[in-house]
Protein backbone atom coordinates (compact mmCIF):
# COMPACT_ATOMS: atom_id res chain seq x y z
CA UNK A 1 0.00 0.00 0.00
CA UNK A 2 1.24 3.51 -0.68
CA UNK A 3 0.20 6.51 0.62
CA UNK A 4 -2.89 8.23 0.57
CA UNK A 5 -4.94 11.44 1.66
CA UNK A 6 -8.24 11.76 2.10
CA UNK A 7 -9.88 14.91 2.73
CA UNK A 8 -12.99 16.15 4.18
CA UNK A 9 -15.20 19.31 3.14
CA UNK A 10 -17.94 21.13 3.70
CA UNK A 11 -19.50 24.42 5.15
CA UNK A 12 -19.32 25.35 9.18
CA UNK A 13 -21.13 22.45 11.42
CA UNK A 14 -22.46 20.08 8.29
CA UNK A 15 -20.52 17.05 10.86
CA UNK A 16 -17.65 16.48 8.27
CA UNK A 17 -15.00 16.91 11.14
CA UNK A 18 -16.90 14.14 12.96
CA UNK A 19 -17.39 11.65 10.10
CA UNK A 20 -13.27 12.49 9.53
CA UNK A 21 -12.62 11.18 13.25
CA UNK A 22 -15.14 7.88 13.00
CA UNK A 23 -13.17 6.82 9.25
CA UNK A 24 -9.93 7.71 10.92
CA UNK A 25 -10.84 5.59 14.38
CA UNK A 26 -12.02 3.04 11.65
CA UNK A 27 -8.99 2.52 9.93
CA UNK A 28 -7.09 2.56 13.50
CA UNK A 29 -9.13 -0.33 14.30
CA UNK A 30 -8.38 -2.70 11.20
CA UNK A 31 -5.07 -1.87 11.71
CA UNK A 32 -3.75 0.86 8.89
CA UNK A 33 -1.22 3.22 9.59
CA UNK A 34 -3.43 6.87 10.31
CA UNK A 35 -2.62 10.23 10.77
CA UNK A 36 -5.34 12.79 11.35
CA UNK A 37 -4.68 16.44 10.48
CA UNK A 38 -6.90 19.78 10.86
CA UNK A 39 -6.92 23.10 9.07
CA UNK A 40 -6.00 25.34 9.48
CA UNK A 41 -3.42 23.55 12.28
CA UNK A 42 -1.06 20.40 12.35
CA UNK A 43 2.11 21.87 13.30
CA UNK A 44 2.77 24.41 16.45
CA UNK A 45 3.12 27.27 13.77
CA UNK A 46 -0.18 26.23 11.83
CA UNK A 47 -1.71 25.90 15.41
CA UNK A 48 -0.56 29.51 16.47
CA UNK A 49 -2.00 30.52 12.54
CA UNK A 50 -5.28 28.80 13.48
CA UNK A 51 -5.33 30.79 17.02
CA UNK A 52 -4.97 34.63 15.27
CA UNK A 53 -7.23 33.36 11.99
CA UNK A 54 -10.54 31.87 14.04
CA UNK A 55 -10.27 34.65 17.37
CA UNK A 56 -13.39 36.70 17.07
CA UNK A 57 -11.53 39.39 18.31
CA UNK A 58 -9.62 40.03 14.69
CA UNK A 59 -12.85 41.50 13.31
CA UNK A 60 -10.19 43.67 11.31
CA UNK A 61 -8.86 41.37 9.29
CA UNK A 62 -9.35 41.78 6.17
CA UNK A 63 -9.89 39.15 3.48
CA UNK A 64 -6.41 38.91 1.54
CA UNK A 65 -4.59 38.61 5.09
CA UNK A 66 -7.11 35.88 5.65
CA UNK A 67 -6.18 33.92 2.23
CA UNK A 68 -2.89 34.24 2.86
CA UNK A 69 -2.78 33.21 6.50
CA UNK A 70 -4.76 30.23 5.83
CA UNK A 71 -2.04 29.09 3.03
CA UNK A 72 0.81 29.76 4.84
CA UNK A 73 -0.87 27.52 7.69
CA UNK A 74 -1.24 24.82 5.02
CA UNK A 75 2.18 25.33 3.56
CA UNK A 76 3.95 24.42 6.82
CA UNK A 77 1.64 21.34 7.41
CA UNK A 78 2.06 19.66 4.54
CA UNK A 79 6.03 19.72 4.62
CA UNK A 80 6.58 19.27 8.31
CA UNK A 81 3.54 16.56 8.47
CA UNK A 82 2.08 15.20 5.64
CA UNK A 83 4.81 14.74 3.55
CA UNK A 84 6.91 12.80 5.93
CA UNK A 85 4.08 10.69 6.38
CA UNK A 86 2.95 10.13 3.09
CA UNK A 87 6.47 8.79 2.45
CA UNK A 88 5.97 6.28 5.15
CA UNK A 89 2.92 4.87 3.60
CA UNK A 90 0.23 6.21 6.07
CA UNK A 91 -3.00 6.97 5.41
CA UNK A 92 -3.73 10.98 5.59
CA UNK A 93 -7.07 12.06 7.00
CA UNK A 94 -7.41 15.63 6.79
CA UNK A 95 -10.31 17.98 7.96
CA UNK A 96 -10.10 20.65 5.52
CA UNK A 97 -7.68 20.81 3.27
CA UNK A 98 -7.28 23.64 -0.37
CA UNK A 99 -10.89 23.22 -1.56
CA UNK A 100 -12.10 24.93 1.83
CA UNK A 101 -9.88 28.27 0.83
CA UNK A 102 -11.41 27.96 -2.71
CA UNK A 103 -15.07 27.51 -1.40
CA UNK A 104 -14.22 30.47 1.87
CA UNK A 105 -12.26 32.85 0.61
CA UNK A 106 -13.21 32.51 -3.28
CA UNK A 107 -16.92 31.59 -3.61
CA UNK A 108 -17.27 33.19 -0.06
CA UNK A 109 -15.60 35.86 -0.02
CA UNK A 110 -15.16 36.84 -3.61
CA UNK A 111 -11.33 36.77 -3.96
CA UNK A 112 -10.15 35.84 -7.71
CA UNK A 113 -11.02 32.30 -8.00
CA UNK A 114 -7.81 32.25 -10.56
CA UNK A 115 -5.90 33.81 -8.10
CA UNK A 116 -6.57 31.22 -5.35
CA UNK A 117 -6.26 28.25 -7.56
CA UNK A 118 -2.43 29.95 -8.60
CA UNK A 119 -1.78 30.23 -5.05
CA UNK A 120 -2.83 26.98 -3.91
CA UNK A 121 -0.71 25.35 -6.77
CA UNK A 122 2.13 26.94 -5.78
CA UNK A 123 1.36 26.48 -1.51
CA UNK A 124 0.35 22.22 -2.36
CA UNK A 125 2.67 21.23 -4.81
CA UNK A 126 1.75 17.21 -6.06
CA UNK A 127 -0.04 17.06 -2.71
CA UNK A 128 -2.97 16.24 -3.99
CA UNK A 129 -6.10 14.32 -2.09
CA UNK A 130 -6.78 11.15 -3.97
CA UNK A 131 -10.28 10.72 -2.36
CA UNK A 132 -12.35 14.12 -0.84
CA UNK A 133 -15.82 13.74 0.95
CA UNK A 134 -17.89 16.88 0.63
CA UNK A 135 -20.68 16.53 3.28
CA UNK A 136 -23.42 18.49 2.09
CA UNK A 137 -26.17 20.26 4.45
CA UNK A 138 -28.10 23.38 4.03
CA UNK A 139 -27.00 26.13 5.95
CA UNK A 140 -30.05 26.71 7.69
CA UNK A 141 -29.75 23.03 9.30
CA UNK A 142 -26.36 23.73 10.01
CA UNK A 143 -27.04 26.39 11.91
CA UNK A 144 -29.68 24.54 14.05
CA UNK A 145 -26.95 21.82 14.45
CA UNK A 146 -25.39 24.60 16.03
CA UNK A 147 -27.94 26.06 18.27
CA UNK A 148 -28.53 22.72 19.61
CA UNK A 149 -24.76 22.14 20.48
CA UNK A 150 -24.32 25.37 22.20
CA UNK A 151 -24.15 27.98 19.56
CA UNK A 152 -20.75 28.93 19.91
CA UNK A 153 -19.23 30.37 16.80
CA UNK A 154 -15.53 31.58 15.74
CA UNK A 155 -14.58 34.21 13.71
CA UNK A 156 -15.64 32.64 10.34
CA UNK A 157 -18.54 30.60 11.57
CA UNK A 158 -20.31 34.31 12.72
CA UNK A 159 -20.47 34.98 9.19
CA UNK A 160 -24.14 33.87 8.93
CA UNK A 161 -26.48 31.45 6.79
CA UNK A 162 -26.21 33.89 3.83
CA UNK A 163 -22.45 33.52 3.76
CA UNK A 164 -22.69 29.90 4.36
CA UNK A 165 -24.82 29.53 1.15
CA UNK A 166 -22.67 31.12 -0.84
CA UNK A 167 -19.92 28.75 0.71
CA UNK A 168 -22.22 25.51 0.16
CA UNK A 169 -22.51 26.55 -3.43
CA UNK A 170 -19.07 27.45 -4.27
CA UNK A 171 -18.45 23.29 -2.98
CA UNK A 172 -20.78 22.40 -5.30
CA UNK A 173 -19.38 23.98 -8.42
CA UNK A 174 -15.51 22.68 -7.19
CA UNK A 175 -17.06 19.14 -6.71
CA UNK A 176 -18.90 19.51 -10.06
CA UNK A 177 -15.86 20.52 -12.36
CA UNK A 178 -14.33 17.74 -14.54
CA UNK A 179 -11.20 17.53 -13.27
CA UNK A 180 -12.96 16.86 -9.21
CA UNK A 181 -15.40 15.07 -10.48
CA UNK A 182 -13.63 11.38 -9.98
CA UNK A 183 -12.08 12.72 -6.76
CA UNK A 184 -14.92 14.03 -5.41
CA UNK A 185 -17.64 12.40 -3.48
CA UNK A 186 -20.70 13.97 -2.26
CA UNK A 187 -22.67 12.60 0.89
CA UNK A 188 -26.17 14.45 2.05
CA UNK A 189 -25.17 15.59 5.36
CA UNK A 190 -28.97 15.62 6.85
CA UNK A 191 -28.40 11.68 7.36
CA UNK A 192 -27.73 9.58 10.54
CA UNK A 193 -24.35 9.92 11.50
CA UNK A 194 -23.88 5.97 11.08
CA UNK A 195 -25.26 6.10 7.75
CA UNK A 196 -23.22 8.56 6.50
CA UNK A 197 -20.05 6.37 7.97
CA UNK A 198 -21.12 3.47 6.25
CA UNK A 199 -21.18 5.25 3.28
CA UNK A 200 -17.99 7.13 3.66
CA UNK A 201 -16.26 3.53 4.86
CA UNK A 202 -17.64 2.24 1.55
CA UNK A 203 -16.37 5.09 -0.59
CA UNK A 204 -12.65 4.25 1.01
CA UNK A 205 -13.12 0.74 0.43
CA UNK A 206 -14.21 1.25 -3.20
CA UNK A 207 -11.63 3.46 -4.34
CA UNK A 208 -8.74 3.28 -2.32
CA UNK A 209 -9.05 -0.64 -1.71
CA UNK A 210 -8.20 -0.07 1.63
CA UNK A 211 -8.52 -3.63 4.16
Amino acid sequence: MTGHLITFEGIDFCGKSLQARLLCDHLKSIGLPVSFMREPGGTKISEKIREVLLDRANEQMVKETELLLYSAARAQMIRSEILPVLAQDHVVICDRYYDSTVAYQGYGRQIDLEFIKKLNNFVVGKIRPDLTFLIDLEPGLAAERNKVNGGKVDRLEKEGTDFQRKVRAGYLEIAAEKDNKMRFIVIDGNQPVDEIQTEVRRCVQDRLNLS
